[in-house]
């Protein structure tokens, strides 16, 4: 399990712990955090899981893949550390990962 800080848009923090191999939009379904709807459920065909990555963590989260980057444009308020939680994979590495979510998704 790793921790996983989801902030919200007004600036509050809810950390939980997600399970390796999860998703960061499946843990944050688990753990009833607000600000993500995942509407298609994670297959990556919609935008409403998107988080902004800490710049602290960009790097270890890694690029968006095209497919991501595609859905991205149907996303409000896109920024360059704008990724789709449902493509960000749980591993050990991402223990203390912090992310934010946006005012409106989709």
């Amino acid at each position: 399990m790793v921790q996983i800080t989801y902030v919200d848009a007004a600036g509050t923090p809810r950390s939980v712990q997600g399970e390796i191999g999860s998703t960061v939009m499946e843990t944050a379904i688990r753990n009833n955090v607000p600000g993500i709807d995942a509407e298609c459920g994670g297959a990556c065909a919609c935008a409403t899981c998107h988080v902004y990555v800490d710049p602290d963590w960009e790097a270890a989260v890694g690029p968006a893949e095209p497919m991501e980057q595609d859905m991205l444009d149907f996303a409000s308020d896109v920024r360059p550390n704008s990724r789709l939680s449902c493509q960000i994979r749980v591993k050990p590495e991402l223990d203390g990962l912090k992310v934010t979510t946006p005012r409106q998704q989709g």
